[in-house]
């Protein structure tokens, strides 16, 4: 079973080492007592799908796609009749290119609430040689 230093867990979940040390004492992610500490993955998994659910989704939208990252829209770039839309979702910056008509109707500008929704057929995985 993988498990991670302190400081690669708090770079995976988006918080600082001081917030990983805290949840350990605090008994909400669990070490394994060996030289340096480490958090077992599993733990860590466990936490980061926590995390995930904090970021409520305000849409009342049935929908097949399952990939939702809610989040505030940080840029806003209009360029004729399209515009690129940057959502900062936790950890994760979300692009997107749509018309700029449709910025418009949605009422999209910085600041603003937004849910990205992705679907796609084909999702690459990759896991890295080395460590963090």
């Amino acid at each position: 079973m993988p498990g991670y230093k302190i400081a690669e867990a708090a770079r995976l979940l988006g918080v600082s080492d001081d917030t990983v040390r805290r949840w350990i004492d605090q008994g909400v992610l669990p070490i394994r007592q060996s030289s340096p500490i480490e958090v077992p993955g599993e733990a860590l998994a466990e936490r980061a799908v926590e995390l995930a659910r904090a970021a409520s989704d305000p849409t009342d939208v049935l929908s097949s796609a399952r990939n939702r990252f809610v989040g505030l829209v940080t840029r806003v770039q209009r360029d004729g009749i399209m515009a690129q839309v940057d959502i900062q979702a936790g950890p994760h910056r979300v692009v997107s290119l749509l018309s700029a008509e449709a910025v418009a109707e949605l009422g999209l500008e910085v600041g603003s609430l937004a849910v990205a929704v992705v679907k796609a057929t084909n999702v690459i995985v990759e896991t890295p040689k080395g460590r963090l």
